[in-house]
């Protein structure tokens, strides 16, 4: 007779003990892996593996997959909805990061070398970015949700381990991405490229260029280039590094997917045991799970999660028993979370995220974030290495340990190299020199001039000169007075004419971004692409702009374009505010609206809105400039 698969196994309490070991040997192997734990790395791995090893040994001998399978469904369950809510709530800078891996230089290089394929490339997807990012959150979703309920567990499993692999495969090739080492590249050029001329003209010098194919209408050329690394997965976008200071490091991310990996190989390996929930088995999966997503939201201080997670869950049991013919299986469960899903991701995108993670979000005080940056601290270690055992040692060049060590008259011991050690890791700034909204001098119109520290800067950027004239040509010139030296313009050969106040030459243009971040108040619109925006609520724009002018408050747009695009867009609106650029990678930083108004005092942004939410005349009044 079969014997009858139960979730306690033959033992209910050696089966908890056998699970508890094996996923604490796990986390001794992930701390093994550690830079912070490298000293003890042999300790943890070995006490790891054997806690690994034993506990997978008990609880197969003990029948406890079921009951393994179901913690791994509660805790991969959780984390997923929670991850593919993160990810949902910023669909546009999800797909940034899905374009990044998709540039030539990115992930197709793996492809390029492994199948010695030069010409393989990924960049086709970048068009379809954001429809894939909300494709890749919403199935997280469902499947967290589905995972939990124990529906269709068969299809979820593979889903499942199949997305995993996937993840795992991007954070493994973030954390082992050589920026040194070159591969091979191939481009096709139009002839009547101007390009395509210099890689021809290159090709006779250049030993890593080479000509592949040459016709009247295109050019191949194999190439060796660089590959351009991805630092930061995105796996949480910008939300750890706002609630907890930094976010994964690319291995760490590798080990949290590995992680993952491995509580999905559970759920794949129980999935011919694993039954639908009964009633009281969905009280305790749910109650389980809306545990592990409140746990991940306190750590990333958002806690809509833990609403969305209950919603989807009841929702999906409740269409199960009451959807009838069609709807009431876990197909109908699946439909309606992806409805909940998509109503979430439609508002996020017609408006702006519900939980800004970004360094711009209101409340940020900016000042503070262009300084909470960190200094790395490195340290030179020499290297020794034992001739015998092939051992190695470091030491500090300055430290008594290694002068009390005298290894170097140890003859078994010999030199090897010099590394940098890191002491304290190097931390960026949240607000780099990327935010720097500028003009070229000769760019400055009128409407710049409005501005009192647009006028006090351009003043600053006047220097005492000395002039002077040829004798002979005539030729004038002025000569900076901290350069000007009385032997070297002899009255025979020149004659000093006066002293006068011209542009210094190394001042080429004039950033506000001081301004924006010291002005009692400022109003900044912020649009990556001028031209691409959407300007439907540019009268509502303009009137606050007015209103701003009588109060004598700041008002400037930073914008992404050509003075000439700004130029064409300041006459089709009739639209006359000072207008300056910024890198437009920071302009994504600040807000995914174009495009977007920002409302700052003293460098501490009170106030942030969408291009559909733009406040009206009257209450932008109201709340900012006083009645």
């Amino acid at each position: 007779m079969k014997e009858k698969i139960s979730i306690q196994g033959r033992s209910l309490v050696f089966n908890i003990v056998f699970i508890a070991i094996n996923l604490l040997g796990f986390t001794f192997i992930i701390l093994g892996y550690h830079k912070n734990f490298e000293e003890s790395s042999s300790l943890f791995l070995l006490l790891g593996l054997i806690m690994l090893i034993a506990s997978t040994a008990g609880i197969i001998l003990f029948k406890g997959r079921l009951m393994m399978s179901s913690v791994a469904r509660v805790l991969v369950g959780g984390l997923f909805i929670v991850s593919g809510l993160i990810k949902a709530n910023d669909p546009i800078g999800f797909s940034y990061k899905l374009e990044e891996y998709f540039e030539d230089g990115a992930l197709a290089f793996r492809i390029k070398e492994w199948f010695s394929s030069p010409g393989f490339t990924m960049e086709f997807f970048m068009d379809y970015a954001l429809f894939l990012s909300v494709l890749i959150c919403i199935a997280e979703i469902v499947l967290g949700v589905l995972t939990i309920i124990g529906g269709k567990i068969k299809i979820v499993s593979y889903a499942m381990l199949l997305l995993m692999i996937f993840f795992t495969f991007l954070t493994w090739h973030t954390a082992n991405c050589d920026g040194t080492v070159k591969f091979k590249d191939r481009d096709t050029y139009a002839m009547s490229d101007p390009v395509a001329a210099m890689k021809i003209e290159e090709a006779k010098t250049n030993k890593a260029l080479k000509i592949v194919s040459k016709t009247n209408n295109t050019l191949v050329v194999d190439e060796m280039k660089l590959p351009q690394c991805v630092d930061d997965c995105g796996c949480f976008g910008d939300a750890m590094k706002a609630s907890m200071g930094r976010s994964l490091t690319p291995k760490e991310s590798l080990w949290k997917d590995i992680t993952l990996v491995y509580l999905v190989i559970w759920i794949f390996l129980a999935q011919w045991s694993i039954r639908p929930n009964t009633r009281k088995e969905n009280r305790v999966f749910i109650l389980s799970s809306v545990a592990v997503v409140i746990f991940f939201s306190w750590v990333f201080s958002w806690y809509f999660p833990v609403l969305f997670a209950l919603v989807s869950l009841l929702a999906a049991l409740w269409i199960l028993k009451n959807g009838g013919k069609y709807l009431g299986n876990y197909w109908g469960s699946a439909l309606l979370v992806t409805i909940l899903c998509l109503i979430f991701e439609f508002f996020i995108l017609r408006y702006s995220p519900m939980k800004d993670y970004r360094p711009y979000a209101v409340g940020s005080n900016l000042v503070e974030k262009t300084k909470d940056g960190v200094e790395g601290v490195y340290e030179s270690m020499l290297v020794y290495k034992n001739k015998k055992t092939g051992k190695t040692k470091e030491y500090s060049s300055t430290s008594k340990e290694y002068t009390d060590s005298k290894i170097w008259e140890d003859s078994d011991w010999v030199y090897e190299s010099m590394v940098q050690k890191e002491i304290i890791a190097t931390k960026i700034p949240s607000i780099t020199e990327q935010f720097n909204p500028f003009i070229g001098l000769p760019e400055i119109t009128e409407h710049e001039l409005t501005l009192d520290f647009v006028k006090d800067a351009l003043a600053n950027t006047k220097i005492k000169a000395i002039r002077v004239k040829e004798v002979e040509g005539g030729y004038i010139s002025d000569v900076p007075m901290e350069e000007f030296n009385l032997t070297d313009y002899e009255t025979e050969y020149y004659t000093i004419i006066d002293t006068v106040e011209v542009q210094d030459p190394n001042i080429t243009d004039i950033s506000i971004r001081e301004l924006i971040l010291s002005a009692p108040k400022i109003v900044v619109i912020s649009s990556k692409t001028l031209l691409e925006g959407d300007w439907s609520e540019i009268e509502s724009i303009k009137q606050i702009f007015k209103d701003c002018k009588k109060k004598n408050v700041p008002f400037v747009v930073m914008c992404g374009a050509s003075r000439e695009d700004i130029e064409k867009f300041r006459k089709k609106h009739a639209f006359y505010a000072p207008f300056f650029v910024n890198d437009e990678t920071e302009m994504k930083a600040i807000s995914r609206s174009n495009p977007a108004m920002l409302v700052i005092e003293k460098g501490i942004v009170v106030g942030k809105y969408s291009q559909r939410t733009i406040p009206s005349s009257k209450a932008f009044k109201t709340k900012y400039l006083g009645k």
